[in-house]
């Protein structure tokens, strides 16, 4: 597969869970949210991967190594770091029950509405850049 439809594949995906973050903040789901934010980013650093290297992204979920493999770290700014240090606990510790009820304390709507709209205006924002 060729690069700009790697980077259509990571983009669309990253816009499937963007709509499903939305859903789950909708619901109230709010671990589910952080999760999927956490997702978005991370699809939206692959797509850049494939922007800049034109070959498979590490596999891993730390949004630092991904920018940082990628050089979005070069591009990136203080908000863009402190949304991959907010995001990053999300995708693990959602995953394993006795960090959940930890998790599930800090994440309430007012928390989730934040992160889900720093997300879309990241998503936004690279979706724009890669064209």
């Amino acid at each position: 597969m060729d690069a700009k439809k790697k980077i259509k594949y990571w983009l669309d995906t990253a816009h499937y869970d963007l709509v499903s973050a939305k859903a789950m903040l909708e619901t109230k789901r709010f671990l589910y949210v952080g999760f999927l934010c956490h997702q978005v980013v991370e699809k939206c650093l692959k797509a850049y991967f494939w922007y800049t290297r034109k070959k498979d992204p590490p596999y891993s979920h730390n949004l630092l190594v991904l920018s940082e493999e990628s050089d979005f770290d070069r591009r990136a700014d203080k908000g863009h770091f402190s949304l991959f240090n907010e995001l990053m606990p999300l995708n693990i510790q959602a995953r394993y029950p006795e960090d959940k009820e930890l998790l599930l304390k800090s994440l309430n709507s007012k928390k989730c509405k934040e992160l889900y709209k720093k997300t879309k205006d990241f998503y936004t924002w690279i979706k724009r850049l890669l064209r």
